[in-house]
């Protein structure tokens, strides 16, 4: 099982890497660059709007349908047809939902103009990332590796396109960047739709009320985990936009989406760890294996990485965000940028240790953790965001990652009684302490900041090799010989 996670990761994290950061780093932040911090926040609000209550597109199905057709995979003929047409049910309802709460936090004409459009696209979103719950559940990774990056690259070459067109500043519509996400979603839809049709032989559509009600009784506890957890990721750009008046309000959630879009980049790359490991986990836990050493493994190969990759960006953050953007907002989003990024590392340990939780159905501990921690985040960007702004709900969501990353590694200390492992915390201590110590001489070297960068980097990294924290003779061992 090692092995096959370890091969389909370094299939995953390939397609990814060419893609995914392209993406975000390229065309998405040509976006904002074109049209502007301000407008690029009118959108990125609207858009986390939208995003707080896209649960009601799924209610925790996706979570359940990879878990149940891991474990058992004829049940995807039996089960198929009749979740598509409860998630059709459950679309009409997320729609009515929003665009009657858009009005009730009175957004304006435009605003709702623009909801309409990001709220077909996050159906969109919902429904592929269905359909590749059973392509992950019946551990085909390849096929879903490929799909994962299908949507984006689409995007890129029509973006790409709009943008060498419109080159000249301020002729950019941010509209056009929505309409061609839609335009992604809709062929990567269509090609994954497809391919699930082929693996589920679907011979009809029915609809099966008693059916409806018993996966909704079996998913709820999925869609009040993923709602919690989406409420304190997401809801920090709207509160910006709507506790601060609408200029100020605007720009600020610019600032913080320019903060937020390296973050969100390397989250990308670890989100693909959970895809891989929750179907995983789910089997192990079925045939009651141990998951110990994969758990080891997870985190080395992800936590490690981030300690490194946080570092460097505190030290390196000014300079990031100057050759990232344009604007006279460079050492904001530094600010931002830098509290915002230690995130990473409490993330990366959820996408571990809340996906192994999940997967052993730990979910009543998993929402009373989740429901304190969207109370502290929002408690926290109702008292920060009015005085220090973006910075506020940077500092707001750096406590509540902490707090809800540590909860989750206690959790499964009690639940799986894993051996504690005293070496290897004071090794991960003095790890940090030396990757800071070596990003303090790199950034003082007289060189240019790239070259310094990468020096601070590669030294970093090949400490964790020194001290074992990542083994390559393991990773050896495995891809070779374990089954």
């Amino acid at each position: 099982m090692q092995r096959k996670f370890i091969t389909n990761l370094a299939l995953v994290l390939a397609l990814n890497l060419l893609i995914k950061p392209f993406w975000i780093l390229g065309i998405d932040r040509a976006v904002q660059n074109a049209v502007g911090t301000e407008q690029y926040g009118f959108y990125y609000s609207i858009f986390g709007f939208s995003f707080l209550l896209n649960i009601l597109l799924d209610l925790g199905i996706t979570n359940f349908n990879n878990k149940n057709i891991s474990q058992n995979n004829h049940l995807l003929s039996k089960h198929f047809a009749s979740i598509v047409l409860l998630r059709i049910l459950l679309t009409v309802i997320f729609t009515i939902v929003t665009l009657v709460a858009g009005l009730v936090i009175q957004y304006t004409p435009d605003m709702m103009k623009m909801l309409v459009a990001v709220i077909f696209n996050q159906i969109l979103i919902s429904f592929i990332m269905y359909l590749r719950s059973n392509l992950a559940g019946l551990h085909l990774f390849k096929t879903d590796s490929i799909i994962s990056v299908l949507d984006r690259l689409i995007m890129i070459a029509i973006c790409a396109g709009l943008l060498w067109k419109y080159s000249t500043p301020g002729s950019f519509q941010i509209k056009w960047f929505v309409y061609a996400q839609t335009a992604a979603y809709l062929i990567t839809m269509g090609i994954t739709l497809f391919i699930v049709i082929g693996k589920a032989k679907v011979r009809k559509f029915t609809w099966r009320w008693p059916f409806f009600v018993m996966i909704l009784k079996k998913s709820y506890p999925y869609a009040v985990l993923v709602l919690l957890m989406t409420f304190y990721n997401r809801i920090d750009s709207v509160m910006i936009e709507r506790l601060l008046p609408f200029r100020v309000g605007a720009n600020e959630a610019g600032i913080y989406a320019s903060a937020y879009r390296l973050l969100d980049s390397a989250n990308m790359i670890a989100l693909l760890f959970a895809g891989l490991l929750l179907p995983i986990f789910a089997r192990m836990i079925k045939l009651r294996q141990n998951v110990e050493e994969i758990v080891r493994l997870s985190f080395s190969l992800l936590v490690i990485p981030a300690f490194v990759v946080v570092i460097c960006c505190n030290f390196f953050s000014y300079e990031l965000m100057n050759l990232l953007y344009s604007g006279d907002h460079i050492q904001e989003s530094s600010d931002v940028f830098k509290i915002l990024m230690c995130c990473f590392v409490p993330i990366s340990s959820t996408y571990i240790f809340g996906t192994l939780l999940t997967a052993n159905g730990n979910l009543r501990q998993l929402n009373f953790m989740a429901s304190f921690g969207m109370a502290v985040n929002i408690i926290m960007n109702f008292i920060l965001i009015p005085k220090y702004w973006a910075v506020g709900a940077a500092v707001s969501s750096i406590t509540t990652q902490v707090f809800t990353a540590l909860a989750q590694i206690i959790m499964v200390q009690k639940a799986f009684e894993f051996k504690k492992n005293y070496k290897l915390i004071v090794k991960v201590l003095l790890f940090i302490g030396a990757c800071i110590l070596i990003n303090y001489f790199a950034y003082t070297l007289n060189l240019f900041w790239i070259t310094r960068f990468v020096i601070a980097a590669v030294a970093c990294f090949a400490l964790a090799f020194a001290l074992r924290l990542i083994s390559i003779r393991n990773l050896i061992h495995i891809i070779k010989y374990e089954e």
